[in-house]
Formats: C-alpha cells, structure tokens, sequence
C-alpha cells in the first residue's frame, strides 16, 4: 500500500497566500510550444550542453526562466520564438522575435533598452500548466488559461494570456504570474481572473488571491498586501508599484515591516508574527509536512 497522499495538493488549503510569491526580479519569458520536461533546466528540455549555458547565464545576471506558450491550436506552430525580458523592479517588459533558445544567451540583462527590443504596455498574465510538475497546473491552470484566452484573443502584438511553465507553489493551483510587476496569485477562479485582470489594466492593485511581489522577501511580501488591504477597506487603491518596502527587520518569531505609499508620502507600519502550519501539502502525492508563514497585524501610520 502506498503511504503518499491521494488528494489534489492545491485542494487542501492549510495555508495563507500571502508571502508565497516566486521570487525574482528579471524575468524572460521565452516561447516554447515543444514539451517541458519536469524542470525546464533538467537537461531534457533542451539537452544538457545548452541547458547548462543557459544555466549560467541567467545566473549571471540574477534572472529567472520561464517558459510560455500560446494556448490555441496555432499556438503550436510558430515561424520565431517571442521573447519577453520582464525588469519587475522598475514594471517594464520588453518584447522581441528570435530563432530559437540560443538567442537567449545573447541578452544582455542588465537593464532595460540593450537588446533591440520594444517595450511593451499591456499587462501579461502567465497561468501555470506545468503538468509534468504538478498534476494540479494541469487539472486547474489549464481550464482557466482557455477560459481568459477566449475572453483576450490572441492576436498578434495584443496576446495578454499565456501557459506557462513551473512558477513555484502548485499547491496553490491555479497560479498565475502578473507582469510587468511580477506578483503572483494562487487559487485563482475565472472571476477573480478577469476581475485582476480588468484592474491591471489600469495598474490597479488586487488583493484577492495576492501572494506577493516577486521582488521582495516574504516578510515584505505580506506586509505590502496587509497595507493594500488596509487601504482598500477604506476605500482607496493603490496603483502596483506605489507601495515600497522602507525597511524590514525580524527576531525570531516577531518582525516588523514599514511600508511607504509613494503617491501620497505616507509610511505604514505593518507588525508580523511567524505562525506555524501543519498538514502542507507541497505536491500532489507528497505526505503533509510542517511549515510556517509570516501573517500581519494590524496596520498603522508610522510616526
């Protein structure tokens, strides 16, 4: 008999989203419609002798590989490759056309405008449907990707949806990946979706399903969603980027985050307390372990 667990792991939510996010900061996002394997870099992708290059440079320069595809039957047979370079500190994506992965070793990740690239304004949402990783991105992410897809048609220089390969936290499933800013969501339905989605393209804020900005630490992350949370309830949105992080420092169990509304030059702060979680279920299969997670207190303007 087996001893693993035979539930969906993102069926058993034990934890709070905040704090979750897939950590990064520069981002490409390279158009591959070919099988993923398990890990996109495993070797079995693309073969070991490119995979290590590629490897070594996105560790150069601190970035994160994901891929996408488009999800249609067209979406398959592609003439190029696009290719996204998301800089999530600053919100700003570049786009260009390439004849395959070997181009990426090419980029120059340093910052933005250095690789013949235009930028580009509409927000991209990226749905995991990573299936070799999770049965869960399949079973949730898929539907959900198809649902939007209909909603924004793909069309040429106006795509806004797209599959994506692993983003961290399928025991969240559905997630998805918000650029230019780089948040991530989890247990996404089709009416949170379009209601994010409709938000982000105003650069509007969303707090239903947050997990945090990729950007900033899990201590930060929390603490930036407690804020926009605490403003909405009265009423006020904030824009995604018009919170900072000013500071953070933690001891042990207890932290504290104070974080900075640019737009209006006021400064919250945020109290947290590290809690304790049993029954996780990191994935599909996996027998439930311990963890922990950061949860805010109340929010007050600093002094």
């Amino acid at each position: 008999m087996s001893n693993t667990v035979d539930i969906l792991c993102s069926d058993n939510e034990v934890e709070p989203l905040p704090g979750t996010a897939k950590k990064g900061v520069v981002y490409v996002l390279f158009e591959w419609p070919d099988p993923w394997s398990h890990d996109i870099l495993d070797g079995d992708t693309f073969g070991p002798e490119l995979t290590a290059k590629l490897k070594a440079h996105m560790a150069k320069w601190g970035a994160s590989l994901q891929l996408i595809r488009h999800p249609t039957r067209e979406g398959r047979q592609i003439a190029d490759h696009h290719l996204y370079i998301v800089f999530s500190y600053i919100g700003l994506t570049e786009v260009k056309h390439v004849d395959g992965p070997e181009d990426i070793l090419d980029l120059d990740l340093s910052g933005p405008g250095l690789n013949d690239a235009m930028a580009r304004l509409t927000p991209l949402v990226l749905v995991c449907t990573h299936a070799k990783r999770d049965r869960c991105c399949a079973i949730k992410g898929r539907p959900l990707v198809n649902e939007i897809e209909r909603r924004y048609p793909f069309q040429e220089g106006r795509d806004v949806v797209w599959e994506t390969s692993h983003m961290k936290g399928h025991r969240f499933a559905a997630t998805l990946l918000l650029m230019p800013w780089g948040y991530s969501f989890g247990r996404m339905n089709l009416e949170a979706t379009e209601a994010m989605l409709a938000d982000a393209m105003r650069g509007i804020f969303f707090v239903p399903g947050n997990r945090g900005r990729g950007i900033y630490s899990p201590l930060g992350q929390a603490a930036e969603i407690a804020v926009a949370a605490h403003l909405a309830g009265q009423g006020v949105r904030v824009q995604y980027g018009q919170l900072t992080i000013s500071s953070e420092s933690s001891d042990g169990d207890r932290g504290e985050v104070v974080v900075t509304d640019t737009g209006t030059g006021t400064s919250y702060t945020v109290p947290m307390e590290k809690k304790q979680v049993s029954g996780i279920l990191s994935s599909c299969g996996d027998q439930p372990k311990d963890g922990a997670y950061w949860q805010a207190g109340s929010v007050s303007t600093a002094p």
